[in-house]
């Protein structure tokens, strides 16, 4: 099972994630969820790493199995908009996913 861990600033926007584990639906490198929550995971990651897109300071760890994800600095309130928009986006993508293929494979827990 992949468990996921949503922290969020005071004012409710996330702030980031950590995410752990194989979802266990197929052998590894045939597994499609652990294929759509790395994808969606990555290009969340990704990007906050871009500058030209966002100026909010972020601490992004990996290692097989783990992601652990975090804002540091926010930025200006254009780079607050923006990161708000892109985690949400994220944490409806891991939404659909469990919706899809049920809480056995993908556990989200919303701080």
């Amino acid at each position: 099972m992949i468990n996921t861990k949503i922290s969020r600033f005071e004012d409710g926007a996330i702030s980031g994630f950590t995410v752990k584990g194989h979802a266990g639906y197929a052998e590894a490198g045939n597994d499609i969820i652990c294929a759509a929550v790395s994808a969606l995971c990555y290009t969340a990651a990704g990007y906050f790493e871009s500058k030209e897109t966002c100026g909010a300071k972020t601490a992004f760890t990996e290692r097989d199995g783990y992601m652990k994800f975090q804002i540091v600095e926010r930025g200006t309130e254009e780079d607050r908009l923006k990161a708000e928009a892109v985690l949400t986006a994220w944490h409806i993508g891991l939404l659909q996913i469990q919706g899809s293929y049920g809480k056995k494979y993908l556990k989200i827990i919303d701080v």
